[in-house]
């Protein structure tokens, strides 16, 4: 029987890609010294493209592609997918929600803690000796605090969950109250700022959220406010909180998503009062092995004519 035949956006684990390859005919267009070319080439076969949240399918790839009948998205966040191009053309879209949620929120946690307790430069305060010379300078507890969570999906309540362990008092806003859940929703950004001492960005990317922490929002946040981003780089205003980190018109920032990754502006890694991660709140072994999994068995499912486990509405 001959094997489907699908284009790799980008490299995929050792563990994913052995199973693809015995499965289908795999084209990595990412090691393709052409791939205008390499396109062109492999294009009247390719029936299903495999890729990562970050790389995506533009509309562009997928008219190059005339037998595409499914992207298969290594990743939750489906931005960088071209959704309009695929509805249009009955192309069908999966990713991996819900395999790495709890991961998710744990690194949400954990930048927060960092930032408010400044982990990092009390590693470094140790490290340089600076701890023989005197004790470290008080730092900013987490329980109790009132924090302000934007998008309360599937993250958003699992940072929700961890952080009501710290008797933190929890508001949230979103598009709309969600009547399942104990906490006080606050249908506007600004008022959510203001009552908050931290908040904690886990929706989803695209136009509809683009800049939407801005500088009214942070200024809201105030002086002693901690952000946390653990979604897109593209739902902060990164200019303006740059600003804000600078002229500490707020505290401190946890983040791991960036505007321009791998590429951050240069001024983030100058400033003391932010902790970085290089967009690594799902990489651990787990969740990476299920998220690759989740792919394989969407293109399984498609190609046996069975039901897509997730499919993208």
């Amino acid at each position: 029987m001959t094997k489907p035949e699908i284009l790799l956006m980008g490299p995929y684990p050792d563990w994913d890609l052995s199973d693809l390859e015995e499965r289908y005919v795999v084209h990595k267009i990412y090691a393709a010294p052409d791939r205008d070319a390499f396109l062109t080439m492999h294009a009247p076969n390719i029936r299903a493209i495999a890729t990562r949240g970050e790389l995506g399918a533009s509309a562009e790839v997928m008219k190059a592609l005339p037998r595409l009948e499914i992207v298969s998205c290594y990743g939750v966040g489906t931005d960088a997918i071209d959704l309009s191009h695929a509805r249009e053309n009955g192309i069908r879209v999966t990713n991996t929600p819900d395999v790495l949620t709890a991961d998710v929120a744990d690194l949400g946690v954990a930048l927060l803690l960092a930032a408010a307790r400044r982990v990092t430069q009390a590693d470094a305060y140790v490290r340089n000796g600076s701890w023989s010379k005197g004790n470290m300078g008080l730092v900013t507890r987490v329980c109790g605090k009132k924090v302000g969570i934007v998008g309360m999906g599937r993250v958003g309540a699992a940072v929700a969950r961890r952080l009501a362990a710290f008797d933190c008092e929890i508001a949230y806003f979103d598009l709309a109250r969600r009547e399942n859940l104990p906490y006080a929703f606050i249908s506007d950004l600004v008022e959510l700022a203001r009552q908050s001492e931290f908040m904690v960005v886990t929706l989803a990317g695209g136009d509809s959220t683009k800049g939407v922490i801005d500088a009214k929002v942070l200024e809201a946040l105030g002086a002693e406010g901690i952000v946390v981003n653990i979604s897109r780089g593209s739902t902060v205003d990164e200019t303006a909180l740059i600003d804000a980190l600078e002229r500490r018109t707020i505290k401190a920032a946890g983040l791991d998503v960036f505007w321009n990754e791998p590429n951050i502006d240069a001024r983030l890694i100058t400033l003391e009062n932010v902790v970085l991660q290089p967009h690594h709140a799902s990489g651990t072994v787990e969740t990476r092995q299920a998220m690759g999994k989740l792919v394989r068995d969407n293109l399984a499912a498609h190609f046996a004519g069975a039901p897509l486990i997730t499919p993208v509405a």
